[in-house]
């Protein structure tokens, strides 16, 4: 019997010991960023708005949720849990998804991490240090709403750093399951049977990055299926993008720019168009930082191109707390009708003017 008592407490030792190596931490996380606007020519009759925007001010609002385990040797268990906000209702983002904005799980260790769930792709991380006006209401994610919402439902990713070489990809067997609309649900959750296209995507990066400069490509394809959004009610539809991007410091300014090649083969036929952009970052004081930008859409075989120009002032309370103040112009051709803010609206062939100002804190 003691031989029994002994043993049982000597393994409860042991167990005790192996839960004190695995060490673990969940960080709660967020962001609250809205403001107001004014812009110009929001319909066909030239009217005007004021407003509060519900899709970003600087930066789109989240809550998160991010938890590591070491699990020793150098490879640890991550997941993450991200919440989009609209703080103009207090309503979910992202086609209305409790998790939208990322649900992944996975490893991580020297060769990099592995995660698998929703998650950013990489066409959204491949303008992550070019792009210096981000994912901000009047940027380029305006021309093209698909950037800012760079993300694979039911996707297998992989991202690693080796001596300053970055590699990425991510494969999504159904590359959306929302059907509430908007560029953040598409309507196309594939894994059907009998047919491996339906909703697939694939997307990949490749690049050199250091604190100074830095250059990558990234490339991005999506399958559409019946029901999905934007034309792509087949699996032999499709939309693709490729992407080069760059960016440099020179003093205490960062320029950044690159193109977007885009070719959607859609059911209602072929369409081709390259964006370009490029911006300026410069911190004026330690508490005051100017951005601008500039970006075109050339629509080939059209005169529908437009042509945006953005500049913002940013000043710092704390690391956490900023206001800011902006203002930009949209160019629309022919019947183009791009608007300036992000999920906003404008006349066919009407250029928009606007201003914004607003607040950001971060927890």
């Amino acid at each position: 019997m003691k031989n029994t008592i002994r043993g049982a407490a000597a393994l409860l030792c042991t167990l005790g010991a192996s839960s004190a190596m695995a060490q673990s931490n969940v960080t709660v996380y967020g962001l609250l960023d809205t403001g107001i606007e004014r812009v110009t020519n929001v319909n066909a009759a030239g009217d005007s708005v004021t407003r509060m925007p519900s899709l970003t001010g600087s930066f789109p609002s989240r809550i998160g949720f991010r938890g590591t385990e070491d699990l020793g040797g150098g490879l640890s268990a991550i997941f993450t849990l991200e919440a989009g906000l609209a703080v103009d209702t207090g309503s979910m983002g992202q086609g209305n998804r409790l998790f939208g904005r990322q649900a992944t799980v996975g490893l991580k260790g020297d060769f990099g991490t592995v995660t698998l769930g929703r998650q950013i792709n990489m066409t959204y991380i491949s303008g992550l240090k070019s792009d210096v006006m981000g994912p901000n209401l009047f940027a380029i994610g305006s021309i093209d709403p698909y950037l800012p919402n760079a993300r694979s439902d039911n996707a297998i990713g992989y991202y690693g750093t080796f001596n300053n070489f970055v590699i990425g990809a991510t494969y999504s067997t159904g590359r959306d399951g929302s059907s509430a609309g908007g560029p953040a649900a598409t309507g196309c959750p594939g894994e059907v049977a009998g047919n491996a296209k339906a909703c697939r995507q694939v997307t990949g990066l490749f690049g050199y990055e250091t604190a100074a400069y830095g250059l990558n490509m990234s490339y991005d394809i999506l399958y559409g299926n019946t029901g999905a959004a934007a034309g792509l009610t087949s699996s032999n539809n499709s939309d693709k993008r490729v992407t080069a991007n760059g960016y440099v410091k020179v003093g205490e300014a960062k320029l950044g720019g690159g193109v977007i090649d885009r070719t959607t083969r859609a059911a209602t036929g072929l369409t081709e168009s390259d964006l370009y952009y490029f911006g300026v970052s410069y911190p004026v004081t330690p508490f005051t930082t100017l951005d601008a930008q500039w970006a075109r859409k050339d629509v080939k075989r059209s005169g529908d191109d437009a042509t945006m120009l953005v500049a913002r002032a940013t000043y710092y309370f704390s690391k956490r707390t900023a206001v800011y103040g902006g203002v930009g112009r949209m160019k629309n051709s022919g019947l183009s009708a791009v608007a300036l803010d992000a999920g906003g609206s404008v006349g066919a062939g009407k250029s928009q003017n606007g201003v914004m100002a607003g607040i950001r804190h971060t927890f």
